[in-house]
């Protein structure tokens, strides 16, 4: 009886314990895509292994375009439209709820603390209930929205902090639980693209033509890279080295370390695209049609895959395959060592929405305000 009276008592207080331990954020895997490229560190990478052929499982029609990307909870496709809402969409193809933004909505959402933080192009961070689509907060900018937010916890108080740039230069970090501002690191011009993170680094760049190194807790700068001209897109962190594309074409390989820039190929067209990086390739796209693979080392061009249309949407490396959308109205997918096309389907409008990839669906968004997902 004594013994049994002690377990109770252990299990209780190990309860209580777990009970106590705040999740920052949740966690891909297999089964969930938390963001817009799948992890803090933006690198496109789905943790699962897709063997075609798909076919269309459901559409959802929203009242505009989408440019937003999905994100997937528990079975749930989060996205928003160009009609003014954010969408919670069951795996059955349903609506569970939207929520009125009030204005355009191409940030892809991220999902933490059971939590969709998502921008509109009126400026505005919604931190909103993932379960039933009520406004916990709201924060304003002064500039609109367009990139993704991310999250980091800041280290002196645990605090999870959400990181998101806007139109007035500006990159925001907001307190995750009340949508209090904690500090502002001021830029040259817009910042279009998400902050990467590596533990108290945030790594983004913007309008101005620099990549901007960060201290997440602080805010301070640490150092600027100077690349010539805008960065549209998001950068991609592996360990010590940033990934990202500019506007003219220009591919770079960073160290974040050392702060110099091991290499970059000429030769592109415009990277509006976010890269994804694996098993050491760097995929992504460009305005010129194509998408191209790097050697993650070298930066040699290993394979080249021509759409017939802008490439603005991120691709995502699935295990031996490359999920990718275009603005030719098709999803693709090819092998990743050689570039060659496995499979692919035809939306019939343009895709600017990067795709959101788990074990079971590839979701994505397009032109005519459908969110389209496909599966087994």
């Amino acid at each position: 009886m004594k013994t049994n009276r002690f377990l109770r008592i252990c299990i209780s207080m190990a309860t209580c314990l777990l009970a106590a331990i705040v999740v920052p954020a949740q966690v891909q895997n297999a089964d969930c895509w938390p963001s817009f490229r799948g992890n803090a560190q933006l690198t496109g990478n789905a943790l699962v292994m897709l063997e075609p052929p798909f076919k269309l499982l459901w559409t959802f029609k929203t009242g505009d375009a989408i440019k937003s990307s999905p994100v997937i909870y528990n079975g749930i496709v989060y996205i928003g439209s160009n009609d003014g809402y954010i969408y919670a969409i069951t795996s059955a193809g349903k609506l569970k709820w939207k929520f009125n933004a009030g204005n355009s909505v191409e940030s892809p959402p991220l999902i933490a603390q059971n939590t969709i933080y998502a921008g509109s192009l009126e400026g505005i961070l919604f931190a909103i209930d993932a379960k039933t689509g009520n406004l916990k907060w709201k924060y304003k900018t002064d500039g609109q929205i367009s990139g993704s937010a991310n999250w980091v916890t800041r280290t002196a108080k645990k605090q999870t902090c959400i990181l998101v740039g806007s139109y007035d230069n500006n990159l925001h970090s907001v307190d995750a639980s009340s949508g209090k501002g904690i500090w502002k690191y001021e830029t040259g011009n817009y910042i279009n693209g998400a902050p990467a993170i590596s533990g108290k680094l945030a790594v983004f760049g913007g309008c101005d033509g620099l990549l901007h190194l960060v201290n997440t807790d602080s805010g301070l700068q640490l150092d600027q890279i100077d690349v010539g001209t805008y960065i549209p897109a998001s950068a991609a962190i592996v360990g010590d080295k940033a990934f990202f594309g500019n506007y003219d074409g220009v591919f770079f390989c960073v160290d974040i370390k050392q702060k110099t820039i091991l290499w970059k190929t000429e030769g592109g067209g415009p990277f509006l695209a976010s890269p994804a990086v694996a098993s050491g390739k760097v995929i992504t796209g460009s305005q010129n049609r194509y998408l191209y693979c790097f050697n993650a080392v070298t930066g040699t061009v290993l394979w080249k895959f021509k759409t017939s249309g802008k490439v603005d949407a991120s691709p995502v490396i699935a295990g031996n395959h490359v999920v990718a959308a275009s603005g030719d109205g098709r999803i693709y997918m090819l092998d990743i060592s050689t570039g060659s096309e496995i499979w692919s389907w035809e939306i019939g409008s343009p895709v600017y929405s990067t795709p959101a990839v788990t074990s079971k669906i590839i979701a994505v968004g397009a032109g005519d305000g459908k969110i389209y997902v496909f599966g087994k």
